[in-house]
């Protein structure tokens, strides 16, 4: 497991044994009504992409897709029992918990909410902030991807819920839980 991913979990630990709100990943209960909010709030962002487009909102849609993505990705962790307050770790431990096959996700739908710090490399996080700092309110380009985000975000929400929904109970590997232990 990268040390990265460790990070998340050790220095969110840290922060709040020390009485503060963590910015990694912690260990919580499985909450399995906590994942369906999260569902539901994925599908009201579709609505909501839906009206945005309609009155004529185009530098709101990549925000509302990210958060539409980013919603299901906070469902499947909390299947795993565990709370995400920061996007790269949940990017992080989602590409490691579908490398080690423990979720069919697609890695479109991980590489989409995923944070990069090098300047050469456009995220569509970057594109969620283009459409959220720049003085931009028409934006073609968003337009022009409207319908494959839409199938793109549908397609998210029809996994997760595959996830959510399964019989079978999602436990964190060892590796992660050593780390906890350590």
């Amino acid at each position: 497991m990268g040390g990265k991913l460790s990070e998340c979990f050790v220095l969110a630990r840290k922060d709040e044994n020390k009485g503060k709100k963590h910015k990694g990943l912690i260990v919580v209960e499985p909450d399995l009504e906590v994942a369906k909010s999260f569902l539901l709030k994925a599908k009201r962002n579709i609505e909501l992409c839906s009206f945005f487009k309609e009155k004529g909102f185009d530098y709101k849609l990549p925000e509302e897709w990210f958060y539409t993505l980013y919603y299901c990705a906070l469902a499947i962790l909390v299947v795993f029992g565990v709370e995400s307050r920061s996007q790269r770790c949940t990017g992080l431990l989602l590409r490691f918990l579908k490398d080690k096959y423990l979720i069919d996700y697609e890695d479109e739908l991980i590489d989409r909410i995923q944070v990069y710090n090098s300047k050469g490399k456009e995220s569509y996080v970057d594109k969620r902030e283009k459409g959220r700092y720049s003085s931009l309110i028409q934006m073609e380009e968003v337009l022009e991807e409207y319908e494959d985000m839409t199938v793109l975000c549908k397609r998210a929400i029809t996994q997760c819920e595959e996830i959510v929904f399964s019989s079978e109970k999602f436990v964190l590997p060892e590796e992660i839980l050593s780390i906890l232990r350590g």
